[in-house]
Protein backbone atom coordinates (compact mmCIF):
# COMPACT_ATOMS: atom_id res chain seq x y z
CA UNK A 1 0.00 0.00 0.00
CA UNK A 2 1.53 3.43 1.39
CA UNK A 3 5.36 1.86 1.35
CA UNK A 4 4.81 0.78 -2.47
CA UNK A 5 3.51 4.17 -3.33
CA UNK A 6 6.52 5.98 -1.38
CA UNK A 7 9.01 3.85 -3.19
CA UNK A 8 7.62 4.27 -6.77
CA UNK A 9 7.86 8.03 -6.05
CA UNK A 10 10.86 8.54 -4.81
CA UNK A 11 12.75 8.15 -7.77
CA UNK A 12 11.07 11.11 -9.33
CA UNK A 13 11.99 12.91 -6.27
CA UNK A 14 15.63 11.87 -6.43
CA UNK A 15 15.68 13.22 -9.92
CA UNK A 16 13.89 16.90 -9.73
CA UNK A 17 16.62 17.27 -6.45
CA UNK A 18 19.42 16.30 -8.34
CA UNK A 19 18.54 18.64 -11.44
CA UNK A 20 21.20 20.97 -11.80
CA UNK A 21 20.37 23.90 -14.56
CA UNK A 22 18.45 25.88 -11.41
CA UNK A 23 21.70 25.23 -9.14
CA UNK A 24 23.65 26.77 -12.60
CA UNK A 25 21.50 29.56 -12.90
CA UNK A 26 22.41 30.76 -9.29
CA UNK A 27 26.03 30.36 -9.71
CA UNK A 28 25.94 32.54 -11.94
CA UNK A 29 25.08 35.64 -10.58
CA UNK A 30 27.22 38.37 -9.03
CA UNK A 31 24.92 38.71 -6.43
CA UNK A 32 22.88 36.56 -4.18
CA UNK A 33 19.34 36.53 -2.10
CA UNK A 34 19.56 36.35 1.49
CA UNK A 35 16.92 36.15 3.84
CA UNK A 36 13.71 37.87 4.33
CA UNK A 37 13.70 40.81 5.72
CA UNK A 38 10.25 42.12 6.26
CA UNK A 39 6.63 41.89 5.01
CA UNK A 40 5.11 45.39 4.72
CA UNK A 41 1.52 45.96 5.21
CA UNK A 42 -0.05 49.23 4.69
CA UNK A 43 -2.52 50.14 8.00
CA UNK A 44 -5.22 52.85 7.82
CA UNK A 45 -4.67 53.24 11.40
CA UNK A 46 -0.98 53.03 13.09
CA UNK A 47 -1.97 53.18 16.47
CA UNK A 48 -4.62 50.51 15.88
CA UNK A 49 -2.30 48.47 14.08
CA UNK A 50 0.55 48.76 16.60
CA UNK A 51 -1.99 47.97 19.34
CA UNK A 52 -2.79 44.62 17.83
CA UNK A 53 0.84 43.00 17.38
CA UNK A 54 1.84 44.61 20.94
CA UNK A 55 -1.31 43.94 23.52
CA UNK A 56 -3.15 41.77 21.87
CA UNK A 57 -0.62 39.31 19.97
CA UNK A 58 2.50 40.44 22.48
CA UNK A 59 5.00 40.93 20.09
CA UNK A 60 7.80 43.50 20.52
CA UNK A 61 6.92 46.70 18.95
CA UNK A 62 9.05 49.40 17.57
CA UNK A 63 8.69 53.13 17.84
CA UNK A 64 6.87 55.11 14.88
CA UNK A 65 9.90 56.54 12.50
CA UNK A 66 8.87 58.97 10.30
CA UNK A 67 10.45 58.41 6.65
CA UNK A 68 9.75 61.69 5.09
CA UNK A 69 12.32 60.66 1.29
CA UNK A 70 9.83 57.39 1.26
CA UNK A 71 6.66 59.10 2.70
CA UNK A 72 5.53 57.03 5.25
CA UNK A 73 5.85 56.22 9.07
CA UNK A 74 7.17 52.95 10.00
CA UNK A 75 6.57 50.51 12.61
CA UNK A 76 8.46 46.80 13.16
CA UNK A 77 6.81 44.11 14.87
CA UNK A 78 9.63 41.80 15.82
CA UNK A 79 9.50 37.70 14.45
CA UNK A 80 11.53 34.96 15.76
CA UNK A 81 12.97 34.73 12.47
CA UNK A 82 11.55 38.03 10.14
CA UNK A 83 9.48 40.94 10.99
CA UNK A 84 6.29 42.39 9.91
CA UNK A 85 6.58 46.37 8.92
CA UNK A 86 3.58 48.25 9.21
CA UNK A 87 3.53 51.17 7.39
CA UNK A 88 1.12 54.65 6.61
CA UNK A 89 0.83 57.38 4.51
CA UNK A 90 2.82 60.47 5.71
CA UNK A 91 1.75 63.75 3.51
CA UNK A 92 -0.30 63.57 0.39
CA UNK A 93 2.37 62.19 -2.09
CA UNK A 94 2.51 58.79 -0.22
CA UNK A 95 2.62 55.57 -1.42
CA UNK A 96 0.43 54.34 0.70
CA UNK A 97 -1.76 57.18 1.08
CA UNK A 98 -3.13 55.83 -3.20
CA UNK A 99 -2.56 52.10 -1.77
CA UNK A 100 -5.20 52.76 1.04
CA UNK A 101 -7.38 54.86 -1.21
CA UNK A 102 -7.68 51.02 -3.29
CA UNK A 103 -7.58 49.15 -0.24
CA UNK A 104 -9.52 51.27 2.38
CA UNK A 105 -8.96 48.50 5.10
CA UNK A 106 -5.05 48.23 4.44
CA UNK A 107 -3.38 44.94 3.89
CA UNK A 108 0.08 43.24 2.18
CA UNK A 109 2.08 46.26 0.19
CA UNK A 110 5.71 44.63 -0.36
CA UNK A 111 8.17 42.04 0.57
CA UNK A 112 12.17 42.60 1.31
CA UNK A 113 14.08 40.66 0.88
CA UNK A 114 18.25 40.68 1.90
CA UNK A 115 21.02 40.81 -1.12
CA UNK A 116 24.67 40.88 -0.68
CA UNK A 117 25.68 43.21 -3.18
CA UNK A 118 22.58 45.76 -4.31
CA UNK A 119 24.70 47.48 -7.04
CA UNK A 120 25.91 44.06 -8.95
CA UNK A 121 21.80 43.05 -8.67
CA UNK A 122 20.74 46.11 -9.96
CA UNK A 123 22.82 45.36 -13.06
CA UNK A 124 21.66 41.89 -14.02
CA UNK A 125 18.35 42.67 -13.10
CA UNK A 126 18.43 45.76 -15.91
CA UNK A 127 19.98 43.52 -18.28
CA UNK A 128 16.84 40.78 -17.44
CA UNK A 129 14.54 43.54 -18.03
CA UNK A 130 13.38 43.74 -14.37
CA UNK A 131 11.89 47.25 -14.12
CA UNK A 132 13.65 49.31 -10.85
CA UNK A 133 11.61 51.77 -9.85
CA UNK A 134 14.58 54.34 -9.00
CA UNK A 135 17.75 55.46 -10.66
CA UNK A 136 19.64 54.99 -7.24
CA UNK A 137 19.40 52.72 -4.32
CA UNK A 138 17.67 55.04 -1.34
CA UNK A 139 18.27 54.85 2.30
CA UNK A 140 15.72 52.50 3.75
CA UNK A 141 13.90 52.00 7.45
CA UNK A 142 17.31 50.19 8.77
CA UNK A 143 19.42 53.20 7.28
CA UNK A 144 20.76 50.63 4.29
CA UNK A 145 20.28 51.21 0.15
CA UNK A 146 17.06 49.64 -1.23
CA UNK A 147 15.47 49.80 -4.20
CA UNK A 148 11.98 48.12 -5.40
CA UNK A 149 11.22 46.32 -8.08
CA UNK A 150 8.43 46.85 -10.57
CA UNK A 151 5.48 44.38 -9.31
CA UNK A 152 4.56 44.09 -12.94
CA UNK A 153 7.68 41.91 -13.30
CA UNK A 154 7.41 40.46 -10.47
CA UNK A 155 4.13 38.06 -11.01
CA UNK A 156 2.51 40.98 -8.90
CA UNK A 157 4.65 41.44 -6.06
CA UNK A 158 6.20 44.74 -5.11
CA UNK A 159 9.78 43.60 -4.20
CA UNK A 160 12.17 45.78 -2.02
CA UNK A 161 15.87 44.37 -2.01
CA UNK A 162 17.97 45.53 0.90
CA UNK A 163 22.05 45.84 0.86
CA UNK A 164 22.65 42.93 3.60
Amino acid sequence: GLLTRLQTSAPIIRTLSSSNSFSQNIASCLWKLGRLNHVAIAVPDLEKAQSLYKDVLGAQVSETVALPEHGVYTVFVELGNTKLELLHPLGEKSPIASFLQKNKTGGMHHICIEVDDIKAAMTELKKKKIRILSEEPKIGAHGKPVIFLHPKDCHGVLVELEQA
